[in-house]
């Protein structure tokens, strides 16, 4: 069987991936099986391709949730894997966004993300990898990062535009990950639980593949009003963005797993200097005093529309 082992080089995958990945139905060990020039991963009746050089671990299981509260208030089913391929199709995560303080705006979110991160973390999983800023950022600093995405779209692209060793991407879903229990240093999810139909199923699960001693980010938009919309399609109310959940420090504490306990939240970008673009005279300022001045402004006009919960797994 030996000669049946993944072959990394093959397929021109990570030599670092070949001690992470497992079946995301068994957890078992994935061998590589080569038929006419192409390749695939097997365990046991489980069959996964390789779409250049990422690796598609997508499982066809059910979970016992099969809808979020919207859902079966309304009487509809949530195909969220099918969803989100669809929607990295249709749109383009790589685009900069139109206005100049929403591009500030994010780029300071992904600066308080960066802030969290432990120095002596070596191996980062992004999960939702999106435009793969992630990896962007954290390669040049000798970390290595798994860019993980339920589509093909984004993770094949963000491989491409940051190539090298240190760099793997994959396809998975966060309810049947595809990794070894106890294998990353940091797992960033930032701006997806909002999204997911069962968020304390996402953080526990995210959780099982952390190391101790390791942590998880999480961003989500802060204490969020959904706005609901008719869809044209199926006349049911939709909501914007799709977003499913709503979270504040008030009702985070119902989406943590009990055995997590060690867990703190942080709230900031005021939506005032937002709206109004005075977060844009802000941009010359260091990351600190950034921090200190939209604490100031959320401290008089109480309106953060950012949300990060750090979790870490003793």
């Amino acid at each position: 069987m030996e000669e049946l082992r993944i072959d990394f080089i093959h397929f021109k995958m990570k030599n670092f991936l070949r001690e992470l990945i497992a079946d995301p139905v068994t957890g078992d060990e994935l061998i590589e099986i080569k038929n006419n020039g192409s390749s695939f991963l097997s365990s046991g009746d489980n069959k996964y391709s390789i779409t250049d050089g990422v690796p598609v671990l997508l499982s066809d299981e059910k979970t016992e949730i099969t809808n979020s509260t919207l859902h079966t208030d309304f009487k509809s089913n949530f195909d969220y894997k099918r969803h989100y391929q669809q929607d990295a199709s249709y749109f383009d995560y790589f685009k900069e966004h139109e206005s100049a303080a929403d591009k500030e705006e994010i780029r300071r979110l992904n600066q308080v993300i960066i802030h969290h991160i432990p120095a002596k973390a070596e191996l980062i999983l992004d999960v939702g990898c999106g435009n793969g800023w992630v990896a962007k950022h954290f390669l040049p600093k000798g970390k290595k990062v798994v860019s993980m995405d339920i589509s093909i779209t984004n993770p094949v692209k963000v491989l491409k535009e940051n190539p090298g060793e240190n760099h793997a991407a994959i396809v998975a879903d966060a309810y049947h990950l595809p990794f070894k229990k106890n294998t990353f240093d940091a797992i960033i999810a930032s701006e997806i639980m909002e999204h997911v139909y069962d968020p304390k199923l996402f953080i526990a699960n995210l959780m099982e593949v952390l190391k101790p001693g390791g942590r998880l980010i999480i961003t989500t938009p802060y204490n969020e009003k959904i706005e609901y919309f008719l869809c044209v399609h199926c006349n049911k109310p939709t909501p914007k963005h799709a977003h499913l959940h709503s979270f504040s420090e008030k009702n985070i504490a119902d989406f943590i797993p009990k055995e997590y306990t060690d867990y703190k939240t942080e709230k900031f970008s005021n939506k005032y200097l937002v709206r109004l673009r005075l977060n844009l005279l802000m941009s010359f300022l260091s990351f600190g005093l950034w921090k200190l001045k939209d604490s100031f402004v959320n401290s008089i006009f109480k309106k953060p529309i950012r949300f990060l919960i750090e979790l870490n797994k003793k």
